[in-house]
């Protein structure tokens, strides 16, 4: 597939809400394959297609273990319960990270890549990766909601 141009911050895209997806069909599979692709290439846990530039309600999360890539069409969060502070990191940001609050379980219902209802019970590390990408489709960033003075630039390690 395509690695695609990750949108950065300033990019006015990033604000913006994206539209439900209305027909799943070879485009929108391979937006989601382009989006894995270019998830993996810059080591990200989780994607949405507004950081690829197109404002479209689709979420790809991979937390590298055995299930593989979780691709979901036209998300939505249905439940929350707890609570955990986390640091997190955002690929639209690059080497920047802060303290964020966010559910410690979820629930999201959402369609997979060929239609199909899915519903998915997470917690931990995968509930915040669907908080902080559903947050995307809506135009929210997470330096919005870190806890303030918490930002923090990492330099990149150039090592080889």
């Amino acid at each position: 597939m395509a690695i695609r141009v990750v949108r950065e911050d300033g990019d006015e895209i990033l604000r913006k809400k994206s539209r439900v997806v209305e027909v799943i069909d070879d485009k929108i599979r391979e937006l989601l394959e382009d989006m894995v692709d270019t998830m993996h290439k810059y080591n990200g846990v989780g994607l949405s297609a507004v950081q690829v530039g197109i404002l479209k309600r689709l979420v790809v999360i991979d937390l590298y273990d055995d299930k593989g890539p979780i691709k979901l069409v036209n998300p939505v969060i249905i439940k929350t319960k707890g609570e955990q502070e986390v640091e997190e990191g955002c690929l639209s940001f690059p080497n920047q990270y802060a303290k964020i609050i966010r559910p410690e379980e979820v629930i999201v219902e959402a369609l997979d890549e060929n239609g199909n209802p899915v519903k998915i019970k997470a917690k931990g590390l995968l509930a915040q990766a669907i908080c902080h990408e559903v947050d995307h489709l809506e135009g929210i960033l997470f330096v919005d909601n870190m806890i303030p003075g918490t930002l923090q630039y990492v330099e990149p390690n150039t090592d080889k």
